[in-house]
């Protein structure tokens, strides 16, 4: 209890004194530190200082102009709130070495004393030898204590020390047999001893000097204020001193022996020894006052406790509740005394009480004072609030930590209204999306990280079209639904490194980041992301039971394409507007070369769409030969004839297809008309063992649907499995390979074959191609090209087909366009090919039989 009134007060003693305000000199405030030692000291009915020391300083600070505020304590608080700063200045402290390296005493001692031992039946003590085996109480924090632990320590003598709070708990564990010495000072010990029908030893110990003592450094000016007063006034037989020290002891002082330059000890307690004739009845009613101060001071302390708008609680060694105000129970929905003994597991969920042991560990072990916001959820209901807390180890005397305090404020409602102020600040209330402060800021570290590292980024700007006509129209509800739905809309369109901002109105801006590093590339990414938002807005929207269709105009402006974030804003402005300029529904870029492209990939985009529904495709095939010239089977080769710009190669088309997404219609259709080839070849004897090789791309392999699309295709046309060849490249494993893999697997194990094409180009693990089941490597044709002179193209293949031959694959080589590279290809072990040396690609009809 004596440690959590210090917590308690460390949080709260800030507020006890006013602030000054101006420039009046207010006069000096003491807070001063009483305890029940009477007569020496005491705290008087209205709480100020008494007794002896009490009286002494009163009359000082009378004359001095002090104002004497009086904290009641018992000895080891009043010590410990005068070592932490809370009091300022604790009379009756008596002087030790130990002592004096932590506080600050005035050099004229106030007073002398010694103290004893006492006991029921009149216990012989002559030395310490006397005291062996038995059970001594004593006034912890004391001189006596300090004394004693040293001295039994020292000539290694057994006893019990019974630590108590008051001295006047020492008396009454003797009376009830708990102990059979108490140690106290001869002045507290001559009453208690009569009360408690206990009998004084003759063995004195530890002579005393008793002083206010203050902290080091602070008040210094008042303790030499103390000093020059005991030195004037111990001179002086009619000082206030003296009579003081009379209206204690209720005897005539002898003013020669007090005049004298010191006091001594024997001196001092002859005359403090006339204090104690008042006998039993001045004892009973201290210890009556005693009594009903402690019970007082209990009262206030739980009133405080329990009234504080904030949880205080301490913890042991194990982490468990030794003790909660009523604000702690209320939160656990218990009583008090059903706290205590439970840890954090009792009363809240297992995450955050895991997390609150964890850091109380912290605590206890490092000897830190913490203070943390916890987000904490109670087990009873689930409820998760914040708190603010603080917890600092509680400590023994000898320093060793036996607790934990803390203290933790409720600010889940602060942090509900930092929340809301936040939104407020950086959102778009109506849709909820950032704000242009926020898209500035997050624009702004996007500039940064391209600046200092080239990270390419792009900003489109987009405006719906026609947003004014409807909104007049329909009415501002219905433009708000719009609004609402459109920014929902675009949300599905972005990812989570992009931001999505409302500038206000039917302004849009999308911040896109992490785009690939070459510009080429990152304008074809933002290309398709800009296509797939218009394609998202123009589907129709469902306002208020009424179907309505809208479309925008986007302006991309790349990060490369200004100075700063302001620039960039406009130029991508700019750009909108050019597209709205140019018809609408459309986007444009700000850069005018990477315009070009872009149109061209535009054109390119609509003119496949339009030749998938034209049916404008058609497949050639390649023939693959043994070494006996024996036909093995054939590649399938896609071609395209438009009616218009004739043929188009299919490296400028694929790309395009790949990247907009058409190369899943296009490749299902080569996927069908190929096993329709191989249907047919299934009942022609001299063509049934052929295999059709069918390349498939990234997107296709990583298609979720593409297994299950091959197994119809299998199943509607008839084709045999195990004669269908899929070749896949090496950077199609390096994008997902686990996925790369399942799907490979999963074909397989329909009898499916595969290769791998363009081998040697990429980055293939040799782990992969062990565990992969595949049938076939294929040389790269630009291996096979410079065959004859490059001597380095010839180890390449060299390693090929020995890798080959030592995972038992086949080996082909594409690209055969002479006889010499024929030659050099078989005898180095190749025995088989394909290449316009043995035959060109042409329609099904054209390969030999």
């Amino acid at each position: 209890m004596r440690r959590l009134v210090m917590c308690l007060t460390l949080l709260l003693w800030s507020a006890s004194w006013p602030i000054a305000s101006g420039e009046t000199v207010e006069p000096v405030k003491l807070v001063v530190g009483v305890y029940h030692n009477p007569p020496k000291l005491r705290a008087a009915d209205d709480g100020s200082p008494s007794g002896m020391l009490g009286d002494l300083l009163v009359e000082i600070a009378r004359r001095e102009g002090w104002v004497l505020q009086a904290v009641s304590c018992d000895w080891a608080y009043c010590l410990d709130f005068l070592q932490a700063g809370i009091i300022d200045l604790l009379p009756d402290v008596a002087f030790t070495e130990q002592r004096s390296r932590d506080l600050a005493f005035h050099q004229t001692p106030a007073l002398y004393s010694w103290s004893q031992f006492y006991s029921r039946s009149g216990v012989p003590v002559h030395e310490l030898a006397d005291l062996a085996g038995m059970r001594i109480a004593v006034l912890a924090d004391s001189v006596q204590y300090e004394f004693l632990q040293q001295q039994f320590h020292q000539h290694q003598v057994e006893v019990e020390l019974l630590l108590t709070d008051s001295i006047a708990e020492g008396f009454a564990l003797v009376y009830a047999g708990s102990a059979q010495l108490v140690a106290a000072n001869h002045y507290f010990g001559q009453q208690q001893a009569k009360q408690y029908q206990l009998q004084q030893s003759q063995f004195l110990f530890q002579p005393t000097q008793l002083f206010y003592a203050t902290l080091p450094n602070q008040h210094q000016q008042i303790l030499q204020r103390i000093d020059a007063y005991l030195v004037e006034w111990q001179q002086q037989p009619d000082s206030p001193y003296y009579q003081i020290l009379q209206r204690w002891s209720g005897t005539q002082v002898e003013t020669n022996r007090l005049a004298r330059s010191y006091w001594t000890l024997l001196a001092i307690s002859g005359v403090l020894l006339l204090i104690f004739g008042g006998g039993a009845l001045v004892f009973r009613w201290q210890v009556a006052e005693k009594t009903r101060h402690l019970q007082a001071s209990e009262d206030r302390l739980n009133t405080i406790l329990n009234s504080v708008d904030a949880y205080i609680y301490i913890k042991d060694m194990q982490l468990c509740y030794r003790y909660v105000n009523k604000k702690v129970a209320e939160l656990f929905k218990s009583q008090i005394p059903d706290v205590t003994g439970h840890n954090d597991y009792a009363y809240f969920d297992h995450a955050t009480a895991k997390k609150l042991q964890y850091h109380d560990r912290q605590i206890l072990e490092q000897g830190i004072r913490e203070v943390r916001e916890e987000e904490n959820t109670i087990s009873d209901g689930g409820v998760t609030r914040t708190f603010l807390s603080v917890k600092l180890p509680l400590r023994k005397p000898n320093g060793e930590i036996y607790a934990l305090c803390g203290i933790s404020t409720d600010i889940t409602e602060h942090k509900q209204q930092q929340e809301a102020i936040h939104q407020l600040a950086f959102y778009d209330a109506l849709t909820q999306l950032p704000n242009r402060r926020l898209l500035l800021d997050r624009l702004q570290h996007a500039f940064d990280l391209f600046q200092r590292q080239q990270q390419q980024g792009a900003l489109l700007f987009m405006d719906l079209d026609h947003f004014k006509d409807l909104n007049d129209t329909l009415g501002h509800a219905v433009g708000d639904e719009l609004l609402i739905e459109v920014a929902q809309r675009l949300q599905g369109c972005v990812r989570k490194c992009d931001t999505l901002a409302r500038l206000g109105g039917d302004e849009f801006v999308l911040l896109l980041q992490e785009l690939p590093g070459s510009v080429e590339r990152a304008c074809q990414r933002v290309q398709v992301i800009a296509e797939k938002v218009l394609q998202c807005l123009h589907e129709p929207f469902l306002l208020q039971q009424h179907v309505h269709q809208i479309s925008a105009s986007i302006g991309i402006a790349m990060l490369s394409d200004g100075d700063d974030c302001d620039e960039l804003m406009k130029r991508a402005d700019m750009a909108m507007y050019d597209a709205k300029s140019r018809g609408r529904n459309r986007l444009r870029f700000f850069n005018q070369s990477m315009q070009v492209e872009v149109t061209q990939r535009t054109t390119l985009t609509n003119r496949l769409r339009q030749g998938l529904e034209r049916k404008e495709f058609f497949l050639h095939f390649q023939p693959q030969f043994d070494e006996r010239d024996q036909v093995l089977g054939a590649e399938v080769l896609l071609r395209w004839h438009h009616p218009e710009h004739g043929n188009y190669p299919p490296a400028e088309f694929i790309p395009v297809a790949e990247t907009t997404g058409l190369i899943l219609p296009l490749g299902r259709w080569v996927l069908e008309k190929s096993c329709q080839q191989l249907a047919e070849w299934a009942h022609d004897p001299e063509k049934q063992h052929w295999q059709l090789a069918v390349n498939i791309s990234p997107r296709q392999l990583h298609d979720g649907h593409f297994v299950d699309e091959v197994q119809d295709i299998l199943q509607q046309t008839g084709a045999p499995a195990s004669q269908l060849m899929l070749e896949i490249t090496e950077s199609q494993l390096l994008e997902d390979i686990d996925e790369a893999v399942s799907q490979i697997t999963r074909l397989a194990a329909m009898g499916i074959s595969f290769a791998l094409d363009d081998f040697g180009t990429g980055y293939s693990s040799l782990q992969y191609l062990k565990n992969l089941p595949l049938q076939q490597l294929k040389i790269d044709a630009s291996f096979v090209r410079d065959i004859l002179d490059d001597s380095s193209d010839k180890a390449i293949i060299k390693t090929i087909l020995a890798l080959g031959d030592s995972l038992e694959l086949d080996v082909i080589a594409e690209g055969v366009e002479t006889h010499e590279q024929y030659r050099t290809l078989y005898h180095m072990g190749c025995r088989q090919f394909q290449g316009y040396l043995l035959g060109q690609p042409g329609p099904v009809e054209d390969l030999p039989a």
